[in-house]
């Protein structure tokens, strides 16, 4: 019998795609690995919601989304968020792989909104409708020792 292989939304940024807001990505050879195993749907939810690449980096604040020049990005943010919880249902994803501290995709840990580096507690927007859905959310970091369980 052939073990089905898992299927997860992942971080396209995790995969090596350069879609990050400077243009560069942040793969992950952990995350990479398990494309010998295991079916991973790269998804960049700032791209999914219209933003281009590069683009100016944004963060949380309060309800919104603000880019680091002040422009209000929250509408392109849930866009992405809803865009990815279509591809979640489509192909039936109970788990996804995220970029820790994104506006987008944190998980449980985001950038407080001044762009001076400091962390606070909360997810991404795109970690939050998820979750909200269903999909278990686990951030890059804890990508071992979640898959050793």
């Amino acid at each position: 019998m052939v073990k089905k292989k898992t299927k997860r939304l992942v971080s396209a940024c995790l995969l090596g795609i350069s879609c990050k807001y400077d243009g560069t990505h942040n793969q992950n050879a952990k995350v990479r690995q398990m494309l010998k195993h295991d079916v991973l749907i790269p998804v960049c939810p700032e791209q999914l919601g219209g933003l281009s690449v590069p683009r100016s980096p944004s963060e949380q604040k309060g309800n919104k989304v603000v880019s680091a020049t002040g422009r209000d990005v929250t509408r392109n943010f849930i866009k992405g968020a809803r865009e990815t919880l279509k591809i979640a249902r489509l192909y039936e994803i109970k788990e996804a792989i995220f970029k820790q501290r994104s506006p987008s995709c944190g998980v449980g840990q985001i950038y407080d909104g001044t762009f001076s580096g400091k962390v606070v507690q909360g997810d991404g927007i795109t970690t939050a409708l998820l979750k909200a859905h269903g999909v278990t959310v686990i951030p890059e970091e804890r990508t071992k020792s979640y898959l050793a369980q």
